[in-house]
Formats: structure tokens, C-alpha cells, sequence
């Protein structure tokens, strides 16, 4: 937990970082450059010694001036800082920063994901909050309402992100999470929002007798269908295409337990509220529903947090215009809103810090 309700910073730092926040679209793109253009790569490869700018220059590729630029706004990030060689010219070395931004999966799958998917979109975002619509979906074509309606149709790149963006987090907590699931091993598991079936093939591993149903929008049960037959589990992994939000959409019934990974923050709490109450209808007491997401109030370090917060910008002006990152009461409010009742709640999974909520229904 991290206190949110003191502003202890002293006035001469926070006058700097809203300069930060200022500059920030200008730093985040020269950021991009040290990295596209190799600049930053051959100065870690020099090490200790650093490289001047002009050997920066010669072994990129990239104009004194560019190189200069680009180093000079990197100091002032702290990404790169300065220091003097034996010949008495300066040199450039890769700071902590810098570090972080070349080498930390994270950081990696953070940057792209915001370049790719996220940057140009977020000139939206003021016209998405007034409309709650993901106005900066725009910048991928006018023809989707939603982000999940155009993933098969985005560019190679951009889907190569978001995926990688999707799978990066929850992923982590699998290992975590598939003992606590099966520790009353359920013969029918329907995975709502199963995306690529990454978790329903790992849940066919870890138990020879589970079979899964795939409840998601048609485009995303064909990749999971074609990853399912891939793996193996062709034959315990089937497919129930499905549009949630569709009023007319309803659940199948007999599941032993109901899992949904980093699914119900795409919805809005009265939407999740809707789900719950159809899943509600599909259910019996002895279902266990199984809710895995990152709550930015559960996180164990601020920068989570922190990451967390920015990426309900996304959802505002990328994804769908009315969801978010939530916190643990929220989410759990609105589900037991649905006619559930939470039966336990495992925090702290995986190094994302993932929280596992476990529920039942009551009648």
C-alpha cells in the first residue's frame, strides 16, 4: 500500500517534474530513437569507458548533431551521464536508466506497448473522456468500436505488442495460480476472454483430465482454436464464440469452475456487474469463479502502481473508453453486486503482484 494522501515533495522538485510531464512526449520519442537508431546499445556495449560523441556518430551511423541532441535530452533523463576519459574528452555512459530501458523485459514490453499501440491514439484521450468512447482507436481505422473488435486486424507490429503487452503480466501468475485452482480439480473449466489460450493449454498440461471451454469474440476463438489443435489439446479444448456485452449472449451451463485472467478490466463496473450476472445465471453454488487481475491498490511497489494507473489511459482512449485498472473493492463490489459472495482472495502472485479472487455464487 503507498500513501496517496500527503504531498511531501518540496516545491523546487515538483516544479521539475511537471516540467517533466511538460516535455514528456518530446523525452518518450527520443527515447525511441537512442534505441531504433542503435545509439544507446553501442554505448552500453563500450562499457566503463564510454563512447565520445563523435565514435557515437561513427559507429552508428547517426550525425554528430543527432547523436548530440539525443545524448544531451538522455543526460537530462538521466538515461546516459558523463565521463571524462584519459584523453580529456568527455564520454558518454549508459547510466541505471539506461539500463532499465535496454535490458528489463518490462520496461521493454511497457515502451512498445505505448509507442505502438498507445502514442498517437492518446491525443484522443480528452475527447474520450467526454465521450467515453476510445476515441484514439481512430489512428487504426474508424470501422471497430473496441480494441478486442480490431486485435486480428492491426498491423504486425502493433498486435505483436499488445499480445506481448497482455500475455507479459498474467502469464507470470500462472505458475502461481494453477495449484490453487486445482487443488479441487475441477473436470470442466470454462475460461471466459481466453484470448490466444494460453491459459486453458496451460491448465491441459498441468491436469491430464480438464476440459476447457473458450468463451470470446469469434476472431479470438479462432486463434485459440488453432493454438489449442497446435498443442495437442484440440480435443479438450473447445471453442463457444461469444460477445459478452451482446444482450442476447448467454453462458453455457455446467461448468466446475469459471476463470477470467485480466478480463473484466475491460469493462466498465456496471458491464462487469451485467457479466457476473449472466455467468450468475449459468452456475450453481458449487462453481467456483476465479478472477486474476493486477489491482493497482494491492501492489507492492509504487512504480506498479503507477503502471498500473497509466494503463487505464489506455483503456480510455485505446480500448474501450469506460474501464480501468481497479482497485480491489471496486472490482469485488461489483461482482458481489451479481449475487456473489468472495470466498477468499490470494494477493501478491507472480512478480507482478497479481491478486487472485475466488468466488461463489449465492441464491
Amino acid at each position: 500500500m503507498h500513501d496517496y494522501t500527503v504531498d511531501k515533495i518540496h516545491a523546487v522538485d515538483a516544479k521539475f517534474e511537471a516540467l517533466r510531464i511538460a516535455f514528456a512526449p518530446l523525452t518518450f520519442q527520443a527515447v525511441r530513437a537512442l534505441l531504433e537508431l542503435g545509439i544507446l546499445q553501442k554505448i552500453s556495449d563500450a562499457g566503463d569507458a564510454g563512447l565520445t560523441g563523435e565514435e557515437a556518430a561513427e559507429q552508428t551511423g547517426v550525425s554528430l548533431y543527432g547523436v548530440g541532441v539525443l545524448a544531451e535530452i538522455a543526460l537530462g533523463m538521466k538515461v546516459l551521464k558523463l565521463r571524462p576519459g584519459a584523453d580529456g574528452k568527455e564520454r558518454f555512459v549508459l547510466g541505471k536508466i539506461g539500463w532499465f530501458l535496454l535490458e528489463d523485459d518490462m520496461t521493454r514490453v511497457n515502451f512498445n506497448f505505448v509507442n505502438d499501440i498507445c502514442y498517437q491514439g492518446a491525443y484522443g484521450l480528452t475527447e474520450s473522456i467526454r465521450s467515453e468512447k476510445p476515441r484514439g482507436l481512430a489512428v487504426f481505422g474508424e470501422r471497430w468500436n473496441t480494441i478486442y473488435e480490431a486485435l486480428s486486424s492491426l498491423p504486425e507490429g502493433a498486435k505483436k505488442s499488445w499480445f506481448e503487452f497482455d500475455h507479459f503480466y498474467s502469464d507470470i501468475a500462472f505458475p502461481e495460480a494453477l495449484p490453487i485452482v486445482f487443488a479441487s480439480p475441477p473436470r470442466r473449466l470454462f475460461d471466459i476472454g481466453g484470448n490466444t489460450a494460453k491459459w486453458a493449454i496451460r491448465c491441459c498440461d498441468y491436469d491430464p483430465q480438464v476440459r476447457i471451454t473458450i468463451i470470446d469474440l469469434p476472431g479470438q476463438t479462432a486463434v485459440a482454436e488453432k493454438n489449442a489443435a497446435d498443442a495437442g489439446f484440440g480435443d479438450r479444448i473447445e471453442l463457444y464464440p461469444c460477445n459478452v456485452l451482446d444482450p442476447a449472449a448467454c453462458f453455457p451451463a455446467g461448468a466446475d469452475a469459471i476463470w477470467m485472467s485480466q478480463f473484466l478490466d475491460c469493462f466498465s463496473l456496471d458491464q462487469v456487474t451485467a457479466i457476473l450476472a449472466k455467468i450468475h445465471e449459468a452456475v450453481t453454488p458449487a462453481t467456483t469463479i476465479y478472477v486474476l487481475e493486477p489491482l493497482w491498490d494491492m501492489q507492492r511497489f509504487e512504480a506498479s502502481a503507477y503502471s498500473l494507473q497509466a494503463t487505464s489511459l489506455y483503456f480510455t482512449c485505446m480500448a474501450n473508453g469506460n474501464s480501468k485498472m481497479y482497485r480491489f473493492a471496486e472490482l469485488s463490489g461489483a461482482i458481489e453486486k451479481a449475487g456473489f459472495t468472495l470466498s477468499c482472495a490470494h494477493h501478491g502472485l507472480g512478480s507482478n503482484s497479481y491478486s487472485l479472487l475466488c468466488f461463489r455464487a449465492v441464491y
